[in-house]
């Protein structure tokens, strides 16, 4: 779950280029993406089940109606602030070296450490605190480059779906990652998860030429 610093380090230098042009277009205007494609009700993680128990109100929420953040040039660089300094702030750590079990623990940096979930966690905790609705801030599940399984968190906004991801100060449109989709939080509901078909990101360098 927790990738090495030279995996990082590789995947930057290979999205990095491309990326940039996509940053620096987002400075004069907002930036855009496309929409994944959701599939029926699927397995909930056990990890945010746990989690739900240890901290109940962030579940107890009943049905919402779903919103999507509006993308203007301030909530970009909210978004950006809040990814970087979450991605800062952390120590990284495996799991099992963190919990001391292999069974999945979710939680917020109590301790200043974590692997990719207790990121995506604490940023949408600080998100939601800065006035971003819940509903567009969604837990995903997905395999990394290598394969293995990874958490990032996805922001639905009216111009497309981002993701803010522990590998990266980047913040990318959903399908420029290469990532593996499996499953994410339902907008009206996050004890829900929503199938994502396995459906893969293309690498970042693919968008920016198919743009």
């Amino acid at each position: 779950m927790l990738k090495s610093f030279l995996a990082a380090a590789v995947a930057a230098a290979l999205f990095g280029a491309a990326f940039a042009s996509f940053s620096e277009a987002s400075e004069t205007a907002a930036p855009h993406s496309s929409f994944a494609a959701v599939g029926e009700a699927t397995s909930v993680p056990y990890g945010w089940v746990d989690f739900c128990g240890r901290r109940p109100e962030e579940c107890a929420l009943g049905k919402l109606k779903p919103l999507d953040v509006k993308m203007t040039k301030a909530a970009w660089t909210q978004l950006n602030r809040i990814n970087k300094r979450v991605n800062d702030a952390i120590e990284p750590m495996t799991n099992l070296a963190h919990w001391g079990t292999t069974l999945d623990h979710w939680d917020y940096p109590i301790d200043g450490k974590g692997d990719c979930k207790v990121y995506a966690l604490y940023k949408r905790k600080l998100l939601i605190e800065a006035g971003f609705p819940r509903q567009a801030l969604l837990m995903t599940v997905v395999r990394d480059l290598e394969g293995e399984g990874h958490a990032i968190l996805t922001v639905k906004t009216d111009r497309g779906e981002f993701v803010l991801d522990n590998l990266t100060d980047d913040i990318r449109p959903w399908n420029a990652n290469g990532y593996t989709y499996i499953k994410r939080q339902a907008q009206d509901d996050p004890n829900v998860w929503l199938d994502l078909g396995g459906v893969r990101g293309l690498p970042n360098d693919a968008v920016a030429r198919a743009n």
